[in-house]
């Protein structure tokens, strides 16, 4: 992982926005506040209402569904599984160390660079949703993984990650720290590559505390776990959104959510995770990070729980996927502005 950038980035966006990592951003206006300067592409008026006022929206059929379903069959077919014989769900394999254990358990499949992956991140309809909660069109898109997860028994069972009592909780929890007193803006989403149950668990959240979060928060104490809600249930009900596969749902990192265990007996939740942000085009050494781990499919290093296939790396699979105008500019091959510079390929790191 690279060593962290101690100094704030501008972003290449007329609004201001400002990071040091590309994950988290500081914004003289939260998301959940801003006014609109671009017109809405794909959300309506209603969409973007509730998006600030609950902190997450769903957009259907962000993708073509056969587009979601290949990636569904893609996903079975990277991991070496058939989904027609559920004994080789559950197959011992070798972990590298308890992390590995734990990515097998909640059922992340590491693949972050083929065709199909690349395919949805630079669908036009996907890109403009992302305008519209942003509100400004200079955005890179994360180089991200999908997830498989079949029901959660023998070695896929949660009860084998030991609980703990603060801290990260994968059933409910926050992407930021809710005790700063300024606290980062940060956007993520989700591609479901298959309709969505009850049963089969998958994204929840709790729309009301974050509707409700300003005050809330003044009742609480000084030494609260800043990503883990402690709520009534009753009062800040968790709620499932219902997904058809090709939706997009986006939510507000400031938004408690988590994933809900697999109860099925022999059904799958399936996503895509991809969210864009801010284009960080003066950050260099990011930059280039991101077009090595396209080009040469390196595993991307922007969080330490991306570690690659353990049994054949994609590198080893498949060459590098073909991107499109938008899809260069996504990436920061190609900048949104400056087209003296328009390409950065050939720079030396």
């Amino acid at each position: 992982m690279p060593t962290p950038d101690r100094y704030l980035h501008r972003a290449a966006t007329d609004r201001p926005y400002f990071s040091a990592d590309g994950e988290a951003y500081l914004a003289q206006t939260p998301l959940r506040d801003i006014r609109k300067d671009l017109p809405l592409r794909v959300l309506s008026a209603q969409d973007f209402a509730f998006w600030q006022d609950y902190g997450y929206v769903v957009v259907r059929e962000a993708i073509p569904t056969d587009a979601a379903r290949q990636l569904l069959d893609f996903a079975w077919e990277f991991q070496g599984l058939d989904p027609a014989r559920p004994d080789t769900w559950y197959q011992d394999r070798p972990f590298r160390d308890e992390l590995d254990r734990h990515l097998h358990v909640y059922g992340f499949v590491e693949a972050y660079h083929h065709q199909l992956i690349w395919d949805s991140r630079q669908t036009q309809r996907v890109y403009d949703a992302f305008v519209d909660v942003w509100d400004c069109e200079e955005l890179w898109v994360t180089l991200d993984r999908l997830n498989l997860n079949p029901p959660n028994v023998g070695n896929r069972d949660r009860t084998l990650i030991e609980p703990t009592d603060t801290g990260f909780d994968i059933e409910l929890h926050w992407d930021v720290d809710t005790t700063l007193g300024v606290p980062p803006q940060r956007v993520q989403g989700i591609i479901a590559l298959a309709d969505s149950a009850p049963e089969l668990g998958g994204f929840q959240c709790d729309p009301e505390l974050f509707h409700r979060f300003d005050r809330w928060k003044l009742d609480q104490p000084a030494d609260r776990d800043p990503i883990r809600p402690a709520v009534d249930r009753a009062e800040f009900p968790v709620v499932r959104p219902e997904l058809k596969a090709g939706d997009l749902l986006i939510f507000n990192g400031l938004l408690a959510h988590g994933v809900a265990p697999n109860t099925s007996a022999d059904g799958v939740r399936a996503v895509q995770y991809l969210s864009m942000m801010p284009a960080l085009e003066e950050h260099r050494r990011l930059r280039e990070s991101r077009i090595d781990s396209w080009r040469n499919l390196t595993t991307p290093d922007w969080n330490g729980t991306l570690v690659g296939d353990l049994t054949k790396h994609e590198s080893l699979r498949y060459g590098p996927a073909e991107l499109t105008g938008l899809g260069e500019k996504l990436l920061g091959l190609k900048s949104w502005h400056d087209e003296a510079r328009a390409s950065w390929h050939g720079e030396p790191a």
